[in-house]
């Protein structure tokens, strides 16, 4: 029997993206399809995902969704089911998802969150007529009210199904004031400490946290490490009281998308098998960064700048890496003081440190085929994904020990080396001494070029595709929807 599922993200791949949660919610769909899974994506009307709409077919209208009009509408991301909340007022603007056109967060986004979470819940809860779902699974605080809607106030007549909540990362929980609790339709006693209220305030994310059948994080020690004060960023204690319903699963990748012998974004096509070809896209990308052609290495950079990624010590390192014989080109934007000192060390580097500010995703697949090693020295990561494009690509990761980082990449100590197993290299602490070290042992391994070549073939060897995640995913759906009576 199949399971129907609603997946309720705020983005997902090929229609909007701004982080790894949409190349997360982009690629369940058909990762959980061989496994007896039928996922149906709900998504924000944004500009964008209305435009991808060739013919959008009305399901269902709301006359006031929390006082706007709106309506549902189906289509199709990637060939699975798709429906779409069409509420102008909340999404039809200039800008991004979350931030207007200077990058600040649009001042109503609990509104308009609010108001995607109410209209998926009713959907989840049968308030659509032929639609019915078995599950609901939502992603991140802008989801997760949702969750809240269907244990508080479902809708008339919805039948009582079980969730899951996927934290795909726990620094960002949509905490706001107590006095907008009115204006979100929730009866009173929702507001109570095992419900929406969180430091006298309404916290989207720990509402979702409370009302989820399931919790998942996207790693297994990142489900770990958020039992802590160092990672739990306040909500540690529930998820401490709930430990047993919380999952850890890794993030795949989409292997159609990021595959070296087939991608059309790359000078030279390559595999694990044709490594040799793999130079021509190195001196593509030293011509693309205006970089000084050379053997040594080329470290990239793809990532927002900013505290959490660990970019501010990697800028104290610069001239270390550089010192020793490497480059580096950069691809990425956020925190204007950084992306103003990045500029400044490609002018006091020039032809070895190179950046280009933004993102461009043809680009960042360029950097992996052409990079030797991708710096990833985070200080907390969920997941992350560079570090699984690069194991891909045979660009070897250079990450910090902590969440998805250390459970995805073989750290090239002796052990590892020797066994032909190891994929990258990790280090412990995001501090100046641990991260030049780690581009010291880099850079070592780099110029014993039999072993670098192991690192490489045993990185793009490595299996991180959605297989064994989507069945992981389908295995607990089932359990929660048998639980359920």
């Amino acid at each position: 029997m199949t399971m129907k599922i609603l997946s309720i993200a705020s983005e997902a791949v090929p229609l909007i993206k701004t982080g790894g949660l949409a190349d997360v919610a982009g690629a369940l769909p058909a990762a959980v399809a061989p496994h007896g899974v039928e996922m149906t994506t709900i998504l924000p009307g944004y500009p964008a995902v209305m435009k991808a709409l060739a013919r959008p077919r009305a399901l269902h209208t709301w006359d006031s969704l929390l006082g706007e009009k709106a309506r549902l509408v189906s289509g199709k991301i990637d060939g699975h089911p798709l429906l779409v909340v069409d509420a102008p007022a909340f999404f039809q603007r200039d800008g991004g998802p979350y931030v207007d056109g200077a990058g600040r967060d649009w001042a109503d986004n609990w509104r308009r969150f609010a108001a995607f979470s109410r209209a998926a819940a009713d959907v989840a809860g049968g308030a659509v007529k032929g639609r019915k779902f078995d599950l609901a699974h939502a992603h991140d605080w802008q989801a997760a009210m949702a969750l809240a809607y269907l244990r508080f106030a479902p809708p008339e007549a919805g039948s009582r199904i079980p969730s899951v909540m996927t934290i795909h990362n726990m620094a960002f929980q949509g905490h706001y004031g107590a006095d907008l609790f009115s204006a979100l339709a929730l009866p009173p006693q929702a507001f109570a400490m095992d419900g929406v209220e969180y430091h006298g305030g309404v916290g989207f994310l720990k509402a979702g946290l409370e009302a989820a059948s399931a919790i998942t994080t996207v790693s297994p020690t990142y489900a770990r490490e958020i039992r802590t004060p160092e990672f739990g960023m306040g909500l540690e204690g529930l998820i401490l009281s709930r430990h047993g319903h919380v999952h850890g699963i890794v993030n795949g990748i989409d292997t159609a998308q990021w595959n070296p012998e087939a991608d059309p974004a790359l000078k030279a096509k390559f595999g694990v098998k044709s490594l040799a070809k793999r130079d021509a896209n190195k001196r593509a990308l030293e011509a693309e960064f205006a970089l000084e052609p050379g053997d040594g290495p080329i470290f990239v950079v793809i990532s927002r700048l900013t505290w959490q990624k660990g970019i501010d010590v990697l800028l104290e390192c610069i001239d270390h890496l550089v010192g020793i014989g490497g480059r580096l080109a950069l691809l990425g934007s956020g925190d204007r003081a950084m992306e103003n000192a990045f500029h400044a060390a490609a002018m006091r580097h020039p032809g070895k440190v190179a950046v280009r500010i933004g993102y461009d995703e043809a680009l960042s697949h360029r950097m992996q085929a052409g990079g030797d090693a991708i710096l990833v020295p985070s200080r907390f990561e969920p997941c992350g994904l560079t570090q699984l494009y690069g194991l891909a690509y045979g660009c070897v990761p250079v990450v910090a020990r902590t969440g998805g980082l250390a459970d995805t990449v073989i750290d090239a100590n002796l052990a590892a080396v020797m066994g032909g197993v190891a994929t990258g290299v990790q280090f412990d602490g995001v501090h100046y001494a641990a991260l030049a070290d780690a581009i010291t042992r880099t850079v070592t391994l780099y110029w014993q070029r039999d072993t670098w070549r192991a690192i490489q073939r045993a990185a793009m060897k490595t299996d991180f595709s959605w297989n064994r995640s989507g069945k992981a995913y389908a295995d607990l759906y089932a359990s929660l929807i048998a639980e359920t009576p």
